[in-house]
């Protein structure tokens, strides 16, 4: 009986949480007369402790309790989470594309569709499928995202909290600033880089900035270095970060402090050579200052971190409420996108093949799956606390282990976060309790400044195009090679260099292809094919109200 009113809780709770009433979206379903195989693509992220991606409890769960049901064989590819591009060519070079592409970056959707890898397909008939995850489609006014030159390709997963996102967070060494007089976390650059100063002249660390290779994709985020009000159209051309924007303002000036922090020392000499993992473990090793990484229920590498210094105090970075006019850093930051996944589907899958591949993430959706797979196996992954909430094992290491941040790369195809209560039971489920500190109160308080500076006006969307990009397509991989190259150049070149080489990289990294492609962006901007600057109110905010 305690289990059947658990499971009824737990569905109470997501309908609760869910943007309207769900509706039962699988009740008329048959089973398919012959047998369909669809594959469904998750990141495999290296990480140890996790189970296999492409086979394990979870994937075993899913074909017993949906595939086994409908006649639908489900199978599982591992996708390098650093490399998605290059394994998804594969794969589309061997005809052997996954049913589902999904990835969180719009741009790189887009190159599928304009590479041929993705179907269009009738948004009305995915309706009829897939009602619950259509209709909160509509509630979120995703609609607008689905669609490239007119044309349906894609439909989009659920992302709360996708302006305030907490889930990401950098931890840092509260004992060493203690040491050298602060008493509270550096937030503008000045503050910063005189912190790491004091540390290495206190023989504390001999880098502490510390430093890891620069990949490309991603790289060099540079909203806090822009000059507001933004100008709209140079938002629209230059502020994708897919594209590093090497040549643009915001640019300069943060590789301009990069150039810098290397050439005191602050920087470790070998960041080129260090690997996430490696920075990983310098920073367990007491060797760096600073460590960022998506908080969970469990998270190995800070408990290996306080068994290798017992004496440290952590503490999280604050989000940052000021203007540090000296250095020309703000406030701003990238929202994520106000969808989580987007989801095409492959130009080689049948029409049976989209269909079910239509029903697994509807099938995924409904509150008793999702919390199943969200949770786990009550009285193993978790347990129910006084207040009826779940409360995640963080120790549990059986037969129902989860994947990597509790299954989360099956089920964001669908949702990207698990939820249960409010935003405070949010942070605690998603945080480890078994440590010498507790950070839920931190990272709460962390999330409320969040929303204050949001308010303020100083998040950030990018620009999103309902055309094809085809400049993006054909120049993306040689402009991020090209920057990986321009960027370790001009970090490690003297001061008085410095100017000089930027100006001759940017020109270079121009006639490379990147001209090309802000040409392309302004003129999608200037036929009114973007998506527009909404908040233009930005003020300094006051987090100590």
């Amino acid at each position: 009986m305690k289990k059947i009113l658990s499971l009824v809780l737990a569905a109470a709770m997501l309908l609760t949480l869910m943007p309207l009433a769900m509706a039962e979206g699988t009740t008329d379903w048959e089973p398919f007369a012959e047998n369909v195989s669809i594959t469904i693509p998750v990141y495999d992220r290296g990480q140890a402790g996790v189970p296999n991606v492409e086979g394990n409890y979870w994937t075993e769960w899913i074909q017993k309790n949906f595939g086994d049901k409908y006649n639908i064989t489900v199978n599982y590819v591992a996708i390098p989470r650093t490399d998605v591009m290059t394994k998804y060519s594969m794969l589309a070079a061997a005809e052997d594309l996954p049913t589902i592409l999904m990835e969180y970056d719009y741009p790189k959707v887009t190159q599928w569709a304009a590479d041929g890898y993705l179907t269009e397909f009738d948004m009305d008939e995915f309706a009829k499928v897939a009602p619950t995850y259509y209709n909160r489609m509509v509630e979120m006014n995703q609609l607008t995202y689905t669609k490239i030159n007119g044309d349906t390709y894609f439909v989009a997963a659920y992302r709360p909290y996708y302006d305030t996102s907490y889930t990401f967070q950098s931890f840092v060494r509260m004992d060493w600033l203690r040491q050298v007089g602060y008493d509270h976390v550096p937030v503008t650059t000045s503050e910063y880089n005189d912190a790491m100063q004091k540390i290495m002249d206190a023989g504390i660390a001999a880098h502490p900035a510390g430093g890891v290779m620069v990949t490309g994709v991603g790289s060099d985020q540079n909203y806090q270095w822009r000059t507001w009000p933004l100008d709209e159209k140079e938002w629209a051309m230059y502020g994708d970060y897919n594209i590093p924007a090497l040549g643009w303002e915001p640019n300069y000036r943060l590789l301009k402090n990069e150039n810098h922090k290397y050439n005191i020392g602050m920087t470790n000499p070998e960041y080129y050579l260090t690997g996430t993992e490696d920075e990983k473990t310098n920073f367990i090793n007491g060797e760096t200052y600073q460590y960022g990484a998506y908080i969970s229920a469990s998270m190995d590498w800070l408990t290996a971190f306080y068994e290798a210094n017992p004496d440290a105090e952590l503490a999280i970075v604050p989000v940052n409420g000021k203007i540090d006019a000296e250095y020309g850093t703000t406030p701003g930051y990238r929202t994520d996108n106000p969808f989580g996944m987007m989801v095409g589907f492959s130009s080689f899958a049948t029409e049976d093949q989209i269909k079910a591949a239509w029903m697994y993430m509807e099938w995924l959706t409904q509150p008793e799956n999702l919390f199943t797979f969200q949770w786990g196996i009550e009285g193993e992954n978790f347990n129910y606390d006084e207040e009826g909430l779940p409360q995640t094992d963080s120790n549990y290491n059986g037969e129902y282990k989860m994947g990597f941040s509790n299954n989360k790369d099956y089920w964001c195809v669908t949702i990207e976060a698990r939820q249960a209560g409010t935003i405070e039971d949010v942070i605690a489920n998603n945080l480890p309790h078994d440590l010498p500190q507790d950070f839920t109160q931190d990272i709460i308080d962390w999330y409320y400044d969040k929303v204050a500076v949001r308010d303020a006006g100083w998040a950030i969307a990018n620009a999103l195009y309902s055309v094809s990009m085809e400049s993006e397509a054909e120049y993306q991989t040689t402009l991020t090679n090209l920057y990986k190259e321009y960027r370790d150049k001009l970090t490690m070149c003297s001061e008085e260099e410095f100017d000089a080489l930027y100006a001759q990289y940017a020109q270079e990294y121009l006639d490379a292809g990147y001209q090309a492609v802000i040409d392309e962006r302004a003129e999608a901007y200037e036929a009114g094919n973007s998506t527009h600057l909404l908040n233009q109110t930005a003020t300094e905010v006051d987090l100590n109200k």
